[in-house]
């Protein structure tokens, strides 16, 4: 067995992460596992020796995945193995790819292929804060050529103290949640969810995550340098640098005229500046017609790729010399916003943001316990009550393509809107809530549209949420030769494109909920992040600003088409009750009353969460319901059924499961005979609960509801004679005349007696 190469990294608190390397995995080009507690990743790389033809980007694929094997677990399903990955695998890949991929060096092309598994998972240690250092460090042992170490951690804050790699029960409890990508000297990758804090707050979690990832970047140079790793050399990229710096200037004054005109219409603006390089190759290729020296196909992907690098410069040049946007606007300016609420009528609520060329169309579902999403991961399980799907079809775009499967896309920018609106839904919301966000315009950040349509659709609904949401896209265009830098609101997709950061945040009036931000340049300062973070507030205000102007507060009621929801608390043992034998009660309940009933136990209460169609349905369960948990109370006046009838009464049912007897001479005031004469099975009655015994026996009576006849004449009680000494009223000692005691002859009926 090969020694293996083991590197520890201590992280405080008597907490440390291995990395180790050369046991596992061998045949791939880097392999470690990463260790912390008991949880274990395995990460690989393997990177192909050659560029294919004709590619001129970076093909990486990062995959993570779960082994259920980890926790000991079986996949539910029934093949009974891992399949396709969750959501939550692939937004984890997302973070892990958004970090390593701008540190590939921009010529390097072989396809590449980095894998991180989960294979041993331990409940007190967060996997997913670990795969971003794996995977660097898999990198980092091979000869893939990568331009410096990155790591990844995440940073919770709990009751005013910033822990870095908290655990799952901490985090339930931290007011900030964000995971932060970087190198050892330049942030590269944040996302994370906060209680509304402020933007100081941010910034001072993100500082202490680069300290934190400062560690890991220095153990993973000194691991390298044990194992001894040299990088491969390649060459994947044919260039002409007569011919690049020909286009550069032939071209670049003709695209900063294109920038200057300020054309608003995307693909106006797209179709212009396409022109100027179509009409150059043409040009190129008739004046180079038959000249041998010169493979017009090879120049012409040339000059697209050159040309595509001075459509950017010229872009960047404008905005940092002249202060001028592409579509005219200031650095700090957002666009045109229009909103309506109530645009679906079937929807339970809807709302149409737009924002510039940028529309989101989203609806609201308000369902009930039946509806609840049920999760269970391998690091999870559990409910969750709030959905948020996202769709970008390809029309929203221009493009002439049906979609074809969920893809990496809509998950992740789905799941920002969702982590930025989750928590303003209030605790004791009755509701599970599913939000749809269709964009049916993109050019420029289509998730906070979502955000912003989201709040309002909210609203529409009659949700009192805790405060309405906004979000705004921020760019960022720097000068590498000078400090000059422009920091951008609301940008356009060119922008995110050619700039140098996409930086996402919302927020409500008081503070962050959400941010992503992706930082494509080395050495950003947290002077231009604060500057970035208090321009994006000043456009979250002005949007949120916007949205309240279409919808100041949510509904007062909800729309008819809502079901209605309640929920009843309940001791925990009246659940058996409601429930009955089998189910008979719960289930005739909600056939009788057309509602679903769902039941819960949690900290020795019962819940039952009650939904119907309308408002009479509701009240219906919850009276019956109501019933079936009250107990009988002395002097209360009920109406029952009759369940039975016997020669000395009838038992009369007054609560669900709870009857009691009217005896024969508590029926009417008149004597009554035969029973049966004055009350039948299954009449209902009024009657007044006399008395509880001993043993819970319950005495109605019927007369003390009725009137007394005219005349009536109170029956005097019959005198009793006085006890003897050693006289028992069971006549069991003494002078036994007969075995029920006293003489045959004075016998009466008992119920002349009484």
């Amino acid at each position: 067995m090969n020694q293996a190469i083991i590197k520890t990294i201590d992280i405080g608190d008597g907490r440390n992460i291995t990395i180790e390397t050369g046991r596992l995995a061998k045949q791939a080009d880097g392999a470690v596992v990463v260790r912390m507690g008991d949880t274990m990743l395995l990460a690989t790389v393997v990177s192909a020796k050659d560029a294919k033809e004709d590619v001129d980007f970076m093909p990486v694929s990062v995959d993570y995945r779960e082994k259920f094997s980890a926790a000991g677990r079986f996949p539910g399903g029934f093949l009974k193995r891992e399949a396709r990955p969750s959501d939550e695998e692939i937004l984890v890949a997302r973070l892990v790819d958004r970090a390593l991929r701008p540190l590939f060096p921009a010529d390097y092309h072989a396809e590449t292929a980095v894998m991180i598994s989960l294979i041993s998972y331990d409940e007190n240690v967060m996997a997913d804060s670990l795969a971003g250092l794996a995977a660097s460090a898999a990198i980092a042992v091979s000869d893939v050529p990568f331009e410096t170490p990155i790591s990844e951690v995440r940073v919770g804050r709990v009751n005013g103290e910033y822990i870095v790699n908290p655990s799952a029960a901490q985090l339930s409890e931290a007011d900030i949640d964000i995971m932060v990508g970087a190198s050892f000297d330049n942030i590269m990758m944040v996302e994370g969810e906060m209680d509304e804090v402020s933007e100081e707050d941010m910034l001072k979690a993100i500082e202490v995550a680069h300290t934190a990832i400062k560690v890991h970047c220095k153990v993973q140079e000194e691991l390298a340098a044990e194992v001894g790793v040299v990088k491969r050399e390649y060459c994947h990229e044919v260039n002409n640098a007569e011919l690049k710096a020909k286009v550069e200037a032939d071209l670049l004054p003709a695209c900063y005229e294109i920038a200057k005109q300020q054309i608003k219409d995307k693909q106006l603006r797209i179709d212009s500046f396409a022109k100027i390089v179509d009409d150059y190759v043409e040009a190129y290729k008739a004046a180079n017609e038959g000249n041998e020296e010169v493979d017009l196909s090879v120049d012409e992907k040339l000059i697209r790729r050159y040309y595509h690098k001075v459509e950017g410069e010229a872009m960047r040049r404008m905005i940092l010399d002249e202060g001028i946007r592409l579509d005219g606007r200031r650095t700090d300016e957002i666009r045109p916003i229009w909103g309506e609420v109530n645009y679906l009528p079937g929807a339970h609520g809807s709302a149409i943001f737009t924002r510039g060329e940028t529309q989101s169309l989203s609806s609201i579902t308000l369902g009930t316990k039946m509806d609840i999403k049920k999760i269970d991961n391998v690091t999870f399980q559990g409910t969750e009550n709030f959905l948020l799907h996202y769709n970008f079809p390809p029309f929203c775009v221009g493009d002439a393509k049906t979609p074809r499967g969920l893809g990496r896309r809509e998950i992740g920018h789905g799941n920002l809107a969702f982590r930025a609106l989750k928590r303003m839904i209030p605790a004791d919301f009755p509701y599970v809530v599913r939000v749809v966000s269709d964009i049916l315009e993109s050019n420029g950040s289509s998730s906070m549209a979502t955000v912003c349509a989201g709040t309002m659709c909210m609203m529409d609904a009659g949700m009192k949420m805790k405060r309405p949401v906004s979000g705004i896209a921020m760019g960022l265009i720097s000068d590498k030769n000078s400090d000059k830098f422009a920091v951008l609101s609301d940008i356009l997709g060119d922008e995110d494109h050619l700039g140098d950061m996409d930086f996402k945040v919302t927020g409500t009036e008081k503070g962050i909920t959400a941010t992503q931000m992706d930082i494509k340049v080395d050495g950003l300062s947290f002077e231009v992040l604060t500057k970035a973070l208090m321009q994006a507030k000043e456009g979250r205000e002005h949007i949120l600003g916007k949205i309240l102007e279409v919808i100041p507060e949510p509904r007062a009621e909800y729309k008819p088409n809502v079901p209605r929801v309640e929920t009843i608390q309940i001791p925990k043992d009246m659940i058996g009750p409601i429930i009955g034998p089998g189910g008979k009660n719960i289930q005739k309940l909600q056939e009788e009353t057309k509602t679903t009933i769902v039941i819960e136990e949690r900290d020795d209460f019962g819940y039952v969460e009650i939904s119907g169609l309308n408002k009479e349905a509701l009240d219906a369960a919850r009276d019956r319901i109501k019933r079936i948990i009250a107990l009988p109370e002395k002097g209360e006046i009920y109406k029952g059924k009759i369940k039975s009838i016997t020669t000395f009464g009838a038992f009369v049912e007054i609560m669900p499961g709870k009857e009691g007897l009217l005896h024969v001479s508590e029926i009417a005031w008149e004597r009554v005979q035969n029973v049966e004469d004055v009350l039948t099975v299954g009449e209902e009655v009024e009657v007044k609960l006399l008395d509880i015994d001993r043993d819970n026996k319950l005495k109605l009576s019927r007369k003390v509801l009725l009137p007394k006849p005219e005349g009536y004449v109170e029956r005097p009680e019959r005198e009793r004679p006085p006890r003897r000494d050693g006289d028992r009223r069971d006549n069991r000692g003494g002078d036994r005349r007969d075995n029920r005691g006293g003489d045959r002859g004075d016998r009466r009926p008992q119920r002349d007696r009484d």
